[in-house]
């Protein structure tokens, strides 16, 4: 529902002038003000809380009944402390989560959705607007495929996948810049420059080609794997009483990591060149693979008392 919702706000900038998509922006936040009018709190939270009469409320609205509930062990909930990152079954799934949350935005995503719509202009589209919404069409469809297959091949299998088809993408995207020997490190905006002059016209619009076949290869394999996965596995591996802390991290890492990146991009690619800004990117990359290999669990079909578990060495 993400790049859904990212593919219909591409398709509404495509047709619309930036103040009416500025105004159409303001309508789903605003129904969902209303909307959680009537969204109740969930039931674990109040039987925490010892409002019982309103958890069991909301698992008729939520389930239509009460039937196969039990309550939790309430005397066993704890509050989130630092003493209990010392716990294996704690500081684990918390490094995992925080790295996993960290090498997805240090895989150059953002970066390469920057340059989505200059790369196009270079190959010649007649209407470089269309970047966007392509872009979102590839998301939508293989987070599509990742969702149907997610259960069937598991979460570490397809996070190996997408990493390894972003390095070759990144790659790709590094020999592009180092063929044309231009491009956006040589100003302070993001925009890709004309190749350089020895250069025929026909080669430089075959080089871009190779630029488009990167980024949508990127963006396919990043919907597979890294776009989706990290965010439910987040919601797998924490136990519930640090859960809501520890998620918290974790998106704070992801949104800092973020803002990293595209404050600090064009610089890297001043210092490192553009396509030595990729190849950095693409060794990210790489050490995501690795990373997936070595310290993440599978946690298809597992309960979280058996992840839990496989933490502590049970």
């Amino acid at each position: 529902m993400v790049v859904v919702g990212i593919l219909l706000a591409y398709l509404a900038g495509w047709v619309l002038e930036w103040r009416w998509l500025a105004v159409l922006g303001c309508v789903p936040p605003s129904l969902m003000l209303l909307l959680m009018c009537f969204m109740p709190e969930t039931p674990r939270f109040l039987l925490t809380q010892h409002r019982r009469q309103e958890a069991m409320a909301a698992l008729r609205f939520l389930w239509g009944s009460e039937q196969g509930w039990e309550d939790p062990p309430i005397g066993a909930e704890q509050s989130f402390h630092l003493a209990l990152l010392r716990q294996p079954g704690i500081y684990k799934p918390f490094i995992i989560g925080v790295s996993l949350m960290a090498f997805q935005q240090l895989s150059g995503v953002n970066a390469v959705m920057f340059y989505a719509e200059t790369i196009f202009e270079e190959a010649k589209f007649k209407d470089s607007s269309l970047a966007s919404v392509v872009v979102g069409v590839i998301q939508v469809l293989f987070t599509a495929v990742a969702a149907l297959i997610m259960d069937r091949a598991g979460r570490r299998l397809l996070l190996v996948l997408s990493g390894v088809v972003m390095v070759f993408s990144t790659s790709a995207f590094g020999a592009y810049f180092k063929l044309t020997q231009g491009g956006p490190g040589n100003s302070s905006h993001v925009a890709i420059s004309a190749p350089v002059s020895a250069q025929p016209v026909d080669a430089s619009v075959g080089l871009a080609w190779l630029a488009v076949g990167s980024m949508c290869l990127f963006i396919a394999g990043f919907a597979v794997g890294w776009g989706p996965i990290p965010w439910l596995l987040m919601s797998e591996i924490f136990p519930l009483h640090v859960k809501g802390v520890a998620t918290g991290i974790c998106v704070l890492t992801n949104w800092l990591m973020a803002f990293l990146v595209t404050k600090e991009f064009s610089s890297l690619m001043e210092v490192l060149r553009p396509y030595g800004a990729f190849w950095l990117a693409s060794a990210f990359c790489i050490f995501s693979v690795l990373f997936t290999l070595f310290c993440v669990p599978e946690t298809k079909g597992k309960t979280l008392e058996q992840i839990t578990a496989h933490f502590e060495g049970r």
